[in-house]
């Protein structure tokens, strides 16, 4: 599951610290996700003795998770009464116990908090970003960037241990061919219906400029690639733009499998790149009630 550092101009708790809170979530994923596994083998082999019901499973479950939300901080209102019954549902199951986890540290700090969008909850390409993807992927969705005190828009940023990649997502109904024709615009057709949409060439070059500076300020070497991406989308080019991949139904399979096939742990100049980024992003949040009614209350280990 890749990891949420930045949502828009929410207080982040990686901003405190990216190398602290990167490794803790990757080991606090594993740790929980080895008691739930064992935890589901031993309902397995329970329920065929024949020794305890399903209900009685199920409550087991709810109680380790209930437990479990105090370490994970992860909602878990079950509306079901099943327990999943293959390894993949299990999977599918615990990241979606995990995803509440991520908003709330892309969302707040044991100090800070910010007022996030309710429609997050359900939003399904970030959970695509998050749940598809390896631990050691870094997500910046949509971030706000101070350019000279101006608040200036970013695309996705998705920073993995070898290297940085702006995307820029299409998401049209499959039926609607996309011409990349120019640098300015793009054509958009839908059966006999053509419309233009501003290329998003120049998105992501603003994003990629701002990426720059930003790694620039203490010779970050991470390289920075564009990609302009659509799961649903035929993109037909006459030839493909500089330094930028523009990945349409076609090829996205084979972009899709690379990134998730990509093994390695977390690496300092990963880190570091995404420290630089976030000391160069938007943040508005208000102090928790708590804190400013306690200033005596000292930060420990961030899982409040």
């Amino acid at each position: 599951m890749a990891q949420l550092i930045k949502l828009e101009d929410y207080v982040s708790r990686y901003e405190w610290n990216v190398y602290r809170y990167a490794s803790q979530f990757i080991r606090m994923k594993q740790d929980n996700w080895k008691k739930i596994y064992d935890m589901w083998l031993d309902d397995d082999m329970t329920e065929d003795s024949g020794k305890d019901t399903p209900e009685s499973a199920f409550s087991k479950w709810k109680s380790f998770f209930k437990t479990s939300s105090q370490k994970m901080e992860s909602a878990t209102n079950d509306e079901t009464s099943t327990l999943p019954e293959t390894e993949k549902d299990l999977k599918h199951y615990f990241l979606d116990k995990l995803f509440p986890l991520q908003l709330k540290w892309a969302s707040s700090t044991v100090t800070d908090v910010s007022f996030m969008e309710k429609d997050y909850n359900e939003n399904d390409l970030l959970k695509y970003f998050l749940k598809r993807f390896p631990d050691t992927y870094l997500v910046m969705y949509y971030p706000i960037f101070n350019v000279k005190k101006a608040p200036v828009d970013g695309e996705i940023i998705l920073i993995s241990p070898i290297g940085i990649e702006i995307i820029y997502m299409i998401e049209e109904s499959p039926d609607t061919l996309i011409t990349a024709e120019g640098d300015r615009t793009w054509l958009m057709k839908k059966g006999t219906t053509e419309s233009k949409i501003l290329s998003p060439l120049l998105a992501l070059k603003r994003t990629e400029q701002i990426v720059k500076s930003a790694l620039s300020q203490e010779g970050a070497v991470l390289p920075v690639k564009k990609v302009v991406l659509s799961r649903a989308n035929h993109i037909t080019s006459h030839r493909e733009p500089y330094n930028t991949k523009v990945i349409g139904k076609h090829d996205y399979e084979n972009w899709f499998t690379e990134k998730r096939q990509l093994v390695s742990p977390l690496k300092n100049q990963q880190l570091k790149s995404a420290e630089l980024l976030l000391k160069n992003c938007r943040t508005t949040a208000v102090k928790r009630p708590e804190w400013e009614a306690d200033n005596s209350h000292t930060f420990t280990n961030g899982e409040n």
